[in-house]
C-alpha cells in the first residue's frame, strides 16, 4: 500500500486512541494525535496554548452550538480580527491534516479528520465505539474517579466532540454513513480491531 491514511474518530473510553496508535505501530507508520496542535501552531505563529483550549470542543453557549461553519478550507490572514478565533484555529489544523495526508501513510486521531480529508481517495474512514460499561472500565483505568463522575465526564467529553463535529462539518459525529469502518472495541478488545482494520486496508487498496 502506498500513501494510506487512516482517520480515527472514537468515543471516549473505547480506546480508539490507543487502537490508533497499536495499528501505526504495527504498520510502520506514524500516529498525529495532539502533534497537529504543534503543528498548527508552529505553521500559523498562533500559540499551542490557544489551540488546546478548543481543541474539540467548543467553549460555546447553547444558541452557538446551534450554529455551523462547516469547514470550506477558507484561512484568515494574520491582519484579520478573526486570525486567532477558533474557527481559523480550526483551518490551520485541517491545512495541516491534508498536508500530512499528501507526504504520507499515517494515522489521524480525531479532528474531524474524516470530513477534512472526505475528498481523497487514500483515506479509509474509522469510528471506534463500545457499550458504556467497557468506556467507562477503560475510563476508569487512566483516569481515578468516583463511577457515576467518570460516566458524566465521559457523557460530556462525547458531547463535546459532537458539537465540534457537527459545527465544522453539518453532520452528526456518531453516523456510521461519515465513515467506512464502524467497529466495537468491547466486542473484539484492541488487538483484534487492529487486526479487523488492517484487513479492511489490505482489501481495499491492494491493487
Amino acid at each position: 500500500m502506498e500513501n494510506v491514511v487512516i482517520t480515527i474518530a472514537r468515543q471516549y473510553g473505547s480506546g480508539g486512541k490507543t487502537i490508533g496508535e497499536m495499528l501505526a505501530k504495527d504498520l510502520g507508520i506514524s500516529c498525529y494525535n495532539r502533534e497537529i496542535l504543534k503543528m498548527a501552531s508552529e505553521d500559523s505563529g498562533i500559540a499551542e496554548q490557544l489551540f488546546g483550549q478548543v481543541d474539540e470542543k467548543l467553549n460555546v453557549g447553547l444558541l452557538q452550538k446551534l450554529t455551523k461553519k462547516i469547514y470550506s478550507g477558507d484561512l484568515v490572514s494574520p491582519e484579520n480580527d478573526g486570525f486567532a478565533s477558533k474557527d481559523n484555529l480550526f483551518n490551520y489544523q485541517a491545512k495541516i491534516i491534508k498536508q500530512l495526508a499528501r507526504q504520507e501513510s499515517c494515522v489521524i486521531v480525531g479532528r474531524c479528520a474524516d470530513f477534512v480529508l472526505r475528498n481523497f481517495d487514500n483515506v479509509a474512514r474509522v469510528f471506534i465505539h463500545a457499550d458504556k460499561s467497557f468506556c467507562l472500565k477503560n475510563a476508569m483505568e487512566r483516569d481515578s474517579m468516583l463511577p457515576k463522575d467518570m460516566e458524566r465526564y465521559i457523557a460530556k467529553v462525547d458531547n463535546h466532540r459532537g458539537d465540534f463535529y457537527r459545527h465544522y462539518t453539518g453532520n452528526d459525529w456518531n453516523d456510521a454513513r461519515n465513515y467506512d469502518l464502524c467497529i466495537d472495541s468491547s466486542k473484539l478488545g484492541f488487538e483484534r480491531t487492529v487486526e479487523e482494520i488492517k484487513t479492511y486496508l489490505k482489501i481495499r487498496f491492494t491493487k
